[in-house]
């Protein structure tokens, strides 16, 4: 006769304790005053931890993004702005990787630093809205956004956007609630802090000036001293970057009005519908998964037998909502659909490039315009449904990151643009200057796509020079190239080449010219090979 004996009632008793005590637990950190800040934060570095690990899985056979690599190349001097941004992404990258090496996870620790912060911020910002519940039920379908995983994976100012603005609204919220002077100074300090990021955060502050000319409270708002004291304070910190920008012949306009500029009406409209399309795919994610938080709620298997309308309806209920802060809601309506639209009709209205990635930083604020709607009632259980969902498909997405990449290198082996061997180049040729001149590698030259890797993957991170390119980032100039040498670097297939060719020869027409040609090997899956044209001159005498 066995032995075995089945769980006593007791245990099974305990195990479900446990389960709801952790449960209570969760919910009281989320809304008590002393807990609920470590509680988010807690959850901000912990997603910064589990996501980083999942994009060094995911992009194990790629070298980082160009635009990591620039800023990477930019952090290497702290100037007042880099040819075609303000400086601050630069300064930012700069401070980080004094601490860390020029490695691939470190970037992504970077970029996963940066959404998890504003993580932080966008849980502040909730605050000023709605109650703690929903505060937390906002941070975690942030989590849940891709801007904040997936599609934060490169770091650059679009990135970076996401904590200057959310702390620009931030600033907002908390001088219309105060309209005090030092309100207002915070307000100025923090439109200036998102102004040196990138000079797209002006359909944000616009966005916010005609929030508070909208706003049925905007008389109290604008006889204090409040907005006032702000757009002093803003202009006088940009003052500094101002001076850069009229000295580099306001050369970051320059590049916006060449690269972003449009002939072709029906492609203007091809990409406005594209950049609407591709936001809300990304904002469905989210709010589908916070209402299947929602649906979740006990007893939603007996509704789900019994009334299965009710899982939907019992979430809305009419009257007063004393959890929502309806003169801050409004403030945060009003700026969301502003920069929600005012965007792609400018796009449309001024024939405008418009990327997808510029919407990146605008759509921070849906779920707690969402989260802010008087009629939706959040319970407590919610809290704890959002929380363990984002846990499981993060953990899921952790343990699947390996098998994902795989399949991505497979379905686009000869794709060069993701799987091209730069990383290779940067270190070959850095052995070959060095077994030429016994010196340091101190200049690069060709095109930003192709130099920055250089930059970033040499040992010796030689400085950038395009000498074809008016918004050059002022790292280096054409009399370092000819006092210390350079390498240039460039693809063959890029049409750009004679251009560049007529260049050396102007330069140096002594220049050694080879090609060199780079593959990687992954888990001993080979990536595409790619040639360049190398050209090799050294320092003056």
């Amino acid at each position: 006769m066995s032995t075995t004996s089945l769980p006593t009632a007791r245990a099974r008793q305990k195990t479900r304790v446990s389960y709801h005590r952790f449960r209570a637990w969760l919910v009281a950190c989320a809304i008590r005053p002393e807990a609920r800040l470590c509680l988010v934060i807690q959850l901000a570095i912990l997603h910064a931890v589990l996501w980083t690990f999942i994009l060094i899985n995911l992009k194990a056979a790629q070298d980082v993004h160009m635009d990591v690599a620039e800023a990477y190349g930019w952090g290497q001097k702290f100037l007042w702005g880099y040819g075609k941004h303000p400086p601050l992404s630069g300064w930012i990258a700069g401070l980080w990787f004094k601490l860390f090496p020029a490695a691939d996870w470190a970037t992504y620790a970077l970029a996963m630093a940066t959404v998890s912060a504003g993580m932080v911020i966008c849980w502040l910002v909730a605050l000023r809205v709605v109650d703690a519940r929903r505060a937390f039920l906002v941070v975690v379908m942030i989590a849940l956004y891709p801007i904040f995983n997936f599609k934060g994976f490169k770091y650059n100012p679009d990135l970076l956007q996401l904590v200057t603005l959310p702390l620009l609204v931030l600033a907002y919220l908390n001088a219309f609630a105060k309209r005090s002077w030092p309100s207002g100074v915070l307000l100025g300090l923090a439109g200036a802090l998102a102004l040196m990021t990138k000079y797209w955060v002006l359909t944000m502050i616009g966005a916010i000036g005609l929030a508070a000319l909208i706003h049925p409270e905007r008389l109290r708002f604008l006889s204090s001293p409040a907005p006032w004291v702000a757009i002093v304070t803003m202009v006088v910190a940009m003052i500094p970057h101002i001076v850069w920008l009229a000295d580099a012949h306001f050369v970051p306009l320059t590049y916006a009005g060449d690269t972003y500029s449009l002939q072709d009406s029906s492609q203007v409209h091809q990409l406005v519908a594209g950049y609407f399309l591709h936001n809300f795919a990304l904002l469905a994610l989210p709010v589908a998964l916070a209402a299947l938080a929602m649906a979740l709620v006990p007893p939603w298997l007996t509704l789900l037998m019994r009334a299965p309308l009710r899982i939907i309806t019992r979430a809305w209920a009419r009257g007063t909502n004393p959890s929502v802060n309806l003169s801050q809601a409004l403030n945060v309506w009003i700026i969301q659909i502003i920069v929600a639209f005012g965007p792609p009709l400018g796009a449309l209205v001024f024939s405008i490039y418009m990327k997808t990635d510029w919407g990146i930083s605008l759509f921070f604020l849906v779920p707690l315009a969402l989260v802010a709607i008087p009629a939706l009632r959040v319970q407590s259980s919610v809290l704890f449904n959002i929380a363990a969902i984002w846990l499981v498909l993060s953990a899921a997405t952790l343990a699947a990151s390996p098998w994902i990449a795989a399949r991505e290198m497979a379905a686009n082996a000869g794709n060069t643009a993701t799987y091209g061997a730069r990383s290779e180049l940067a270190r070959e040729l850095t052995q070959a200057w060095h077994a030429r001149f016994a010196s340091r590698w101190a200049v690069v030259a060709g095109t930003m796509e192709t130099i920055q890797p250089m930059v970033f993957y040499s040992p010796d991170h030689p400085s950038p020079f395009t000498p074809n390119e008016a918004w050059a980032s002022g790292l280096t100039s054409l009399e370092d190239v000819r006092t210390y040498g350079f390498i240039g670097v460039f693809d063959p297939t890029d049409e750009r080449l004679p251009k560049f060719e007529k260049w050396v020869s102007e330069v140096a027409p002594n220049a050694e010219r080879m090609v060199m040609t780079t593959r990687r090997f992954t888990h001993g899956k080979a990536g595409p090979a790619m040639s360049w044209n190398i050209y090799i001159v050294p320092p003056g005498k």
